[in-house]
């Protein structure tokens, strides 16, 4: 049997409602329908806490006022309409629509807004199927009334289950996606129920049904205070005038390209994702971080470091579940950072001006076509070196400098070879960093013992 992905419309898979844009494109092309008193609040309070009933009353009277209307002028409306809301989906949701597709899921839009409108957008999203309300139009017409049932509550679920039905379609291995407490026996339906944006009522059913909740503003498994997630909620307190472990240089932040990309700066010490931090707060976007796996094994450490987006690296196991992930995340148009060097060099590797990396970053721009950014950061290491458990802290003065030069994004072709690829990626980097990066040096006893974690000092280092 066939498996569906059944998707709502307003507040999962666009972050408000349709009926405002449909309503506007209806008298751009010349039909007029009367507004409902209020209708503005109307809108603004179904954005924040989503639908009641007294709202879903006054929707479902909608088909009186396209008495007289033709046909033809409302799916030109639907057509305006959709060019418009395509740009309004959400980007985790066209992550999720995309997945489903390569996976021959068939793809459902239910939703209780009239068919009419919506199948424009559902044929631009691939959507295979719409089931929603009809108005009943004669000789190209709308007479005013319903034709059938008006989709919303048990009824929209009585109406998918009667598609799957007719289309050998099994429900209990399909999926369904709703931000509506009212879509709870829709959710019911299927095996992989998920709430996506839940309004109060559907997310204390979630919880109560461990159902699957998600946001399609942000990764899966990225928790968010009234649609605001952490890392953004630190952003205030991440400029670099009130830096207590550094004096932070930021340059080149409007490199930084809108839409996906992958950040590739060079790893110099334990501090270097706050330091990043400081970039992401100034471009204002989260980035999402790739990390050892053993950081995110770290109590409390892990669990909130995971909780800020970030994804898993198993370097030992060769899984190419990571780069599948990142690739995921910058489907949705997100920044994700990748450490080319994957760690920290240590003895006189550090001091080494050419650097080295895994090619990791360029089979990631190969796979997703997402620009690489090289970043060069410089003087983290004065701040958290290795060998110190806890980052120093400058609060009466004397803080480090620390710079970040952001580059220049670039694209990677499929053609090129990883490993020479990878080789310009480092000198891309290298070159962003000041002049004394460019050439080796000889460290002291000091500085090379501070290139190793505290208490691992091999035998052959020099005793500082």
């Amino acid at each position: 049997m066939a498996t569906a992905a059944i998707f709502d419309l307003d507040r999962t898979l666009i972050a408000g409602s349709s009926a405002e844009v449909f309503g506007a494109k209806l008298t751009d092309v010349g039909v007029s329908t009367p507004s409902v008193p209020g209708q503005s609040l109307l809108f603004k309070i179904y954005e924040k806490f989503g639908e009641d009933p007294v709202s879903m009353r006054l929707a479902r009277q909608s088909a009186r006022l396209f008495a007289g209307r033709r046909v033809a002028d409302v799916e030109a409306a639907a057509l305006l309409g959709a060019d418009v809301l395509i740009g309004r989906v959400l980007p985790h949701a066209r992550a999720e629509i995309d997945k489903h597709k390569a996976d021959g899921t068939l793809l459902v839009l239910a939703t209780t807004s009239p068919h009419d409108l919506v199948a424009p957008l559902a044929a631009a999203l691939g959507f295979d199927t719409v089931i929603s309300t009809r108005y009943r139009a004669v000789h190209g017409v709308y007479d005013g009334t319903i034709d059938g049932t008006y989709l919303w509550g048990q009824d929209k679920a009585a109406a998918v289950a009667e598609w799957a039905g007719q289309n050998a379609v099994d429900l209990t291995a399909s999926w369904a996606y709703s931000d509506s407490f009212y879509d709870v026996p829709l959710l019911e339906l299927v095996g992989n129920p998920v709430a996506v944006n839940p309004d109060i009522r559907m997310l204390a059913a979630a919880r109560a049904k461990r159902w699957a909740v998600r946001d399609f503003d942000r990764p899966d498994g990225v928790p968010a205070v009234a649609g605001i997630e952490g890392q953004e909620l630190a952003f205030p307190w991440l400029d670099p005038r009130l830096s207590i472990f550094a004096d932070i240089d930021l340059t080149g932040v409007a490199n930084l390209p809108a839409g996906p990309v992958i950040i590739a700066p060079n790893h110099r010490s334990y501090f270097d994702p706050l330091a990043l931090g400081y970039l992401a707060a100034a471009a204002n976007r989260p980035f999402r971080f790739l990390a050892k796996k053993e950081v995110l094994e770290t109590p409390i450490v892990g669990q909130l470091t995971a909780a800020l987006g970030t994804i898993s690296v198993d370097r030992g196991s060769g899984s190419s579940k990571p780069l599948d992930a990142a690739a995921e995340a910058l489907s949705g148009g997100e920044a994700v950072v990748i450490l080319p060097q994957g760690t920290i060099p240590r003895g006189e590797d550090f001091f080494k001006a050419k650097l080295r990396g895994f090619t990791g970053a360029v089979r990631l721009a190969q796979q997703t076509g997402a620009p690489l950014l090289p970043v060069g950061i410089w003087g983290t290491e004065n701040v958290w070196p290795r060998n110190q458990r806890m980052p120093s802290v400058g609060v009466f003065g004397g803080r480090p400098p620390v710079a970040l030069n952001v580059g220049e994004p670039y694209k990677v072709t499929k053609r090129s070879k990883p490993r020479p690829a990878t080789e310009k990626l480092m000198k891309k980097i290298q070159l962003l960093l000041p002049d004394e990066a460019q050439k080796d040096r000889t460290p002291t006893d000091v500085e090379l013992a501070a290139t190793y974690p505290a208490g691992q000092r091999p035998a052959t280092a020099p005793t500082a």
